[in-house]
């Protein structure tokens, strides 16, 4: 099913990024964002947040702060803006040529869900879609220290698989996914904002 992407590459492990290329949660997230800001005064555009896209919330707040000159609690709003994420769950879908992936290659090769997102609101979405059954790990916020566009939570994934970088193929929809995917020596495949696939092989 990938050789229509890459020919000539066999891969053994396939390391998903979760918000915008498994799930369709990049508006309820925004959303959120806004609902979380308005009480400062402040909103976050749809490119920046697309820009910013693969980045843990509370590191987001801090530029939020040095940008604007304000104090939010990095630690407070994340639990602000995941009571508005978790109200509007319910309109969450999957991304269906993503999702076909999966599935085909369900039991065949090794799956990790690798993303800037806390484990408790991955689990809920993964549970409220029914497809916590198709991944053998998730690589969460809290599991690595530097966030994309640093390898390191890919190259986590892969270790935790004992399989080397170079094997995996990598899924994102936002650049410092990507940056981060190529950073670990991985290709990548990228879900474009009309949830097509595009192939972005990395140079070796």
């Amino acid at each position: 099913m990938l050789k229509r992407f890459y020919p000539s590459r066999d891969y053994e492990a396939l390391l998903f990024d979760f918000d915008g290329t498994v799930a369709d949660t990049m508006g309820t997230h925004l959303e959120a964002w806004n609902l979380g800001l308005a009480a400062y005064d402040l909103s976050l555009s749809k490119e920046q947040h697309q820009t910013w896209a693969g980045i843990p919330t509370v590191k987001i707040v801090e530029l939020l702060n040095q940008k604007h000159g304000t104090q939010i609690s990095a630690e407070n709003f994340l639990k602000e803006k995941e009571v508005h994420y978790l109200a509007s769950l319910g309109t969450v879908k999957s991304i269906v040529p993503v999702m076909e992936i999966i599935q085909h290659y369900h039991g065949k090769l090794p799956m990790a869900i690798v993303t800037g997102s806390r484990r408790k609101i991955v689990e809920l979405t993964m549970d409220h879609l029914g497809i916590g059954k198709y991944f053998d790990l998730l690589v969460c916020a809290e599991d690595y220290v530097n966030g994309k566009p640093a390898p390191d939570c890919f190259l986590k994934a892969a270790a935790s698989f004992n399989i080397k970088p170079q094997h995996c193929l990598a899924f994102e929809d936002a650049d410092l996914g990507i940056q981060s995917a190529h950073s670990a020596g991985m290709d990548c495949l990228k879900v474009t904002a009309d949830m097509q696939l595009l192939s972005l092989p990395v140079s070796r």
